[in-house]
C-alpha cells in the first residue's frame, strides 16, 4: 500500500510537468514548421539565399523567435492607417482567387471574432444540457445564431459552443433557447481549467470580487424583407 502511494504520489509531480513540457513542444513544432515553410519560400524566390538559410535553421530556436518576430512586427505596421490601406488591399486581393477567397474569408471571420478586443466569443462560461436532457455541461457563449438560421428558430437561442475533454480545442457548435441556459460566475479560465481536468479541479463556489458577470447576447431584431 505504500509504495502505491509513494508511486502515485511521485506521478501527481511528474504527470503535469510532462503534460506542460509536451504542450510547449507542440507550440515550438508548430512555429518551427512556420519558419521552415517560410525560409523554403524564399530560397525558391532567392536561391542565393538558400546556403544562409539553411544554415540559419541549424541554430535552435531560432525560428521561434523569428517568427514571434515577424508575428509583433506584423502587428506594429498594420496598427497604423497605412498598414490598415496594404492590409485592406491584401484581403481584397485574396477575396478574388476562387478557392482561396472561401477559406481565406472563413478563417478570417473567425480569428476575428475569437481574438477581437470587442469579440464575444468565449467571454462567457454558461452550463447547458448537453447529450439529453438532464445531464448538464460546460460550455461558451460565441453569440446568437442570426440570418437565414435564426428565421428557422422559435424563441430567442444562444449560440454556444461545448469543449470536449481534455483537449478543448474540439468540441460541439450548438443553438439552444436562451431559456435553458444557465449562466455561471466563474471566469472563462477556471471553466476551461474545469473541463481540461475533467471535472477534478473545481471552480470556486462563489466568483471572486473581481470578476464580471456579462449578460448573455440578445439576438439582433430581424428586418422585415418581405418574405
Amino acid at each position: 500500500m505504500r509504495l502505491k502511494n509513494f508511486f502515485m504520489a511521485g506521478l501527481l509531480v511528474w504527470l503535469p510537468l510532462t503534460i506542460t513540457i509536451w504542450v510547449l513542444w507542440q507550440l515550438l513544432s508548430v512555429f518551427d514548421g512556420i519558419f521552415r515553410a517560410m525560409v523554403g519560400a524564399l530560397s525558391a524566390v532567392a536561391p542565393g539565399l538558400a546556403p544562409a538559410l539553411d544554415r540559419l535553421m541549424d541554430i535552435p530556436g531560432v525560428g521561434v523567435v523569428l517568427v514571434l518576430a515577424a508575428i509583433l512586427l506584423t502587428g506594429v505596421l498594420v496598427a497604423n492607417i497605412v498598414g490598415q490601406w496594404w492590409l485592406a488591399r491584401w484581403d481584397g486581393l485574396l477575396a478574388r482567387i476562387p478557392i482561396v477567397k472561401s477559406i481565406y474569408s472563413s478563417v478570417k471571420q473567425v480569428s476575428d471574432t475569437l481574438f477581437s478586443s470587442s469579440g464575444q466569443a468565449f467571454r462567457q462560461a454558461v452550463m447547458v444540457q448537453y447529450p439529453r436532457a438532464g445531464s448538464w455541461t460546460i460550455a461558451f457563449v460565441t453569440g446568437t445564431p442570426a440570418g437565414e438560421v435564426a428565421e428557422h428558430l422559435q424563441g430567442e437561442h444562444i449560440s454556444v459552443y461545448v469543449p470536449t475533454t481534455p483537449n478543448p480545442t474540439s468540441g460541439f457548435f450548438l443553438m439552444v433557447p436562451r431559456a435553458e441556459v444557465m449562466e455561471l460566475a466563474m471566469s472563462v479560465d477556471e471553466a476551461l481549467k474545469y473541463v481540461i481536468s475533467m471535472g477534478v479541479v473545481a471552480p470556486q463556489a462563489h466568483a471572486p470580487a473581481h470578476a464580471e458577470t456579462r449578460p448573455l447576447p440578445h439576438a439582433a431584431p430581424q428586418s422585415n424583407n418581405g418574405h
